[in-house]
């Protein structure tokens, strides 16, 4: 990839957005020589702050709550698997309608599955809040993974990014970041702690994609 060309990317959230942020700064500091462009963000639900940022910075974003995708009704009546499929098959088509390369999950707690998996395979990175392969998983999330680390008297923590592959929190891993727990830790601490760590390893991750791992 030439310096003119950017890796397009999509960037999947589901809340605050921080990280995201930290994708938006970097793109904004390296102007011309940022290997990213960010042509899109696609959230799965529609009160992700992180869509205010989008807007903020002037790109176009996307709701793909299984609501939206699905209708209330059909939603309410679908299982799980079902609507991870439906939002999904809807987030393939807004990355699709904004020309991205490639699919990072900044925070994004739908688990892809289906057809998404297969157009971009090897092009989407996750971001977990842990040291997998521990503290990954179903329900391993957010203040959950900081509570169970705390919990298992672990002497640290940090965070991953990896390839997803469809599973939770699995597929190959790209870079890890430690920090040190400490004794007297809560969840909000270790957070906080880890948090810059995040910013870092996301940019990192994103890059490695861009210029081809």
């Amino acid at each position: 990839m030439d310096n003119k060309e950017k890796l397009k990317t999509a960037v999947l959230v589901s809340g605050g957005g921080t990280n995201l942020q930290a994708l938006i700064d970097y793109q904004l500091e390296q102007g011309e020589s940022c290997p990213y462009e960010i042509v899109c963000v696609i959230s799965d639900s529609k009160k992700a702050f992180a869509l205010e940022r989008a807007a903020k910075a002037g790109i176009p974003s996307a709701i793909c709550s299984p609501y939206a995708v699905m209708g209330e009704a059909n939603a309410k009546a679908a299982d799980r698997d079902t609507k991870r499929l439906a939002v999904s098959n809807a987030m393939l088509a807004a990355c699709q309608k904004y020309g991205a390369q490639a699919i990072v999950e900044a925070g994004c707690l739908t688990v892809l599955t289906g057809e998404i998996l297969k157009v971009y395979e090897n092009m989407i990175i996750n971001l977990h809040p842990a040291l997998l392969p521990k503290f990954g998983g179903v329900g391993m999330f957010g203040h959950h993974v900081h509570e169970a680390v705390i919990a298992a008297g672990e002497k640290e923590s940090g965070c991953t990014i990896h390839i997803a592959d469809g599973g939770c929190d699995t597929g190959r891993i790209l870079i890890q970041k430690k920090v040190p727990v400490m004794p007297d830790d809560t969840p909000d601490s270790l957070y906080a702690r880890i948090a810059p760590k995040e910013h870092e390893a996301i940019v990192e991750g994103l890059c490695m994609l861009a210029k081809g791992l």
